[in-house]
């Protein structure tokens, strides 16, 4: 049977649209990059909460990110980009003079206004590949990565054994049990998130730590963020204090502040882990515009049944023509 239409795409309520008749409010995480330090507290908590194997031990030569990306051994991900610019980068407001990343007056010389695309990250460190005389300022841009909990989770979409299902908190979680290893998942999730792991095959993911929602408390990461980087709460509230703060770090000089993941209109029904950035989406390794990859399901089970129609009568068509 072709599901309806709007769960695949458009904006919902998942809990209620998977069947949960009495769901909560939708739950979730808006992390705000501007004030995450790199510490990785989230990674060990994350870890020791959920029992994930140890990793992220390997020297990647990128920067201070030791884990890569996430994986089925590494649930949250911290990314470190080091971005070389020249001195005197910072934006400047009428009111307050120069204002760094933070929002905060700064007593740095002034540059241009508005949006600037700062490129990829470089392979080395400022100043290691042209030599001090031509070495640059540099700034850090740090981000807590993890799954999105997408409203329209393509993962669920393809999964054969049910293994994956959507909590009562809308949020999207892998039942180990039950997964049978065949990686369809991996394939559907549009941000590259879902892995396996080696010695099982199995798929995992973070699961916004279900086992501590379902008893009130704070996902693990969250409670262990120092600078509350990472917030976890009602999704619509999360929505408006993120807004809110995009607000006030524009009038405080930095308009390169941005929202990412917060839409329910965009190609994944907004997601249930967003983001506030401080440059272009690709630069953080996220993609530009994600789209559920299930969402021209439908049309191509028309397609097929119209090309197997086709097909039928054509044979019988020719059986009947050549009996005649």
């Amino acid at each position: 049977m072709i599901p309806d239409p709007n769960s695949l795409y458009g904006p919902l309520d998942p809990a209620p649209d998977a069947g949960w008749s009495t769901a909560p409010p939708r739950m979730g995480f808006f992390t705000d990059t501007s004030v995450c330090i790199g510490c990785k507290a989230c990674e060990v908590a994350c870890k020791e909460w959920n029992g994930v194997p140890g990793s992220g031990l390997d020297l990647l030569g990128m920067s201070y990110d030791n884990t890569g990306a996430l994986t089925a051994n590494s649930w949250r991900h911290v990314a470190f980009v080091e971005q070389p610019r020249p001195a005197g980068h910072r934006g400047t407001t009428a009111a307050d003079g120069p204002a760094d990343v933070l929002g905060t007056p700064s007593a740095a010389g002034g540059g241009g206004s508005g949006p600037e695309f700062l490129g990829m990250p470089g392979a080395q460190p400022p100043g290691r590949g042209t030599g001090v005389e031509e070495r640059t300022d540099f700034r850090w841009l740090m981000m807590s990565d993890v799954c999105k909990h997408c409203t329209h989770a393509a993962c669920l979409d393809v999964c054969p054994t049910g293994s994956l299902f959507r909590t009562e908190f809308g949020t999207v979680v892998v039942q180990e049990d039950i997964c049978n290893g065949c990686g369809y998942c991996i394939s559907a999730c549009p941000y590259g998130v879902i892995d396996q792991r080696k010695d099982d095959g199995r798929a995992w993911k973070c699961t916004l730590c279900y086992d501590r929602l379902g008893v009130g408390m704070t996902p693990a990461c969250a409670q262990a963020c120092p600078t509350e980087s990472i917030q976890y709460g009602e999704l619509d509230e999360l929505r408006e204090r993120a807004a809110a703060r995009v607000a006030k770090l524009h009038e405080r000089g930095v308009p390169e502040a941005r929202l990412y993941g917060h839409d329910p209109n965009d190609g994944v029904g907004g997601d249930g882990a967003f983001f506030l950035l401080l440059d272009e989406p690709e630069v953080y390794g996220l993609p530009p515009d994600p789209i559920v990859t299930t969402r021209d399901l439908p049309a191509m089970w028309k397609r097929a049944g119209l090309a197997a129609l086709a097909m039928a009568a054509a044979t019988v068509a020719a059986f009947v023509g050549g009996s005649s």
